[in-house]
């Protein structure tokens, strides 16, 4: 039972609800900047800070439980959702071949790979998040971005506010004392800003490039990139037009097609 419980995120999802609330919390309650202005009726910032840090704990469910793109059959036609048209994979042997699964048997579409941890097939895969308890691929990939976003932009406003509370003492310990619950949440939310901008950072380039975190690390390994050298990426159409068809495109992209024109242009 509690492996189960453990399985499907729930202790994980919790953990980040109750750190993001017990941090605010502190916040309020210590001598910050927010505790004043509430204390003074300026409302204004206590209230986009609380609506900021809810907004971020909405987008971490989103994430989180959102389907990342699960290849569920062998079908070559991709639903794109209402108003959204269809698009085939390129017919009669593409190069290289499609892949089966070893795992769930299914046919893969290029860029795709099987998440021991999800047991599924993930298009575009590109991670598997421990935090999120979730695969990040081709449908919630941006979500994911919008998600680190906003929550850098809560936590420098949080060192921001932490910072803002310190006071001096007579001693070092009746500082401690005074300021140590404030300290320890101006580290974890320090550590954890750097942490999210190191990972946006790394994200935003790989979306510039067109590249997934699982091919730029393996790509040795993968099939369709072998004949490329390191430099080189078939899915690369410059910077702008990458990031428009990430953050823009809200379609199914049949990446065979895509890499069947690249490849012609490589030769």
């Amino acid at each position: 039972m509690f492996k189960n419980v453990f399985r499907s995120g729930f202790l994980i999802r919790t953990a980040h609800v109750l750190l993001t609330w017990v941090i605010t919390l502190i916040l309020f309650l210590h001598d910050t900047d927010l505790r004043r202005q509430r204390e003074n009726g300026e409302l204004m910032q206590p209230v986009v800070f609380s609506s900021l840090v809810l907004l971020s704990v909405m987008l971490y469910f989103t994430v989180s439980l959102m389907d990342p793109g699960f290849v569920l059959s062998d079908s070559v036609k991709y639903a794109q959702g209402s108003g959204e048209e269809l698009e085939e994979m390129i017919p009669q042997n593409p190069i290289p071949r499609l892949r089966r699964c070893g795992y769930c048997l299914l046919q893969q579409p290029m860029r795709a790979k099987h998440c021991q941890a999800c047991k599924h097939c993930v298009r575009r895969f590109d991670h598997h998040c421990p935090w999120i308890e979730n695969c990040v691929g081709e449908r919630n990939h941006r979500c994911f971005i919008i998600y680190l976003a906003v929550q850098l932009l809560a936590l420098l406003w949080a060192l921001q506010i932490a910072w803002s509370g310190f006071h001096s003492s007579g001693t070092w310990k009746l500082w401690l004392i005074v300021n140590g619950f404030l300290l320890a949440a101006l580290c974890v939310v320090g550590v954890l800003s750097l942490v999210v901008v190191l990972l946006l950072g790394c994200h935003l380039y790989l979306i510039s490039i067109n590249s997934t975190t699982w091919e730029f690390m393996s790509r040795h390994r993968i099939t369709y990139l072998k004949s490329y050298s390191d430099e080189e990426n078939p899915f690369d159409r410059g910077i702008l037009c990458n990031l428009w068809d990430f953050f823009c495109m809200c379609r199914t992209v049949v990446w065979e097609q895509v890499y069947y024109r690249g490849s012609h242009n490589h030769v």
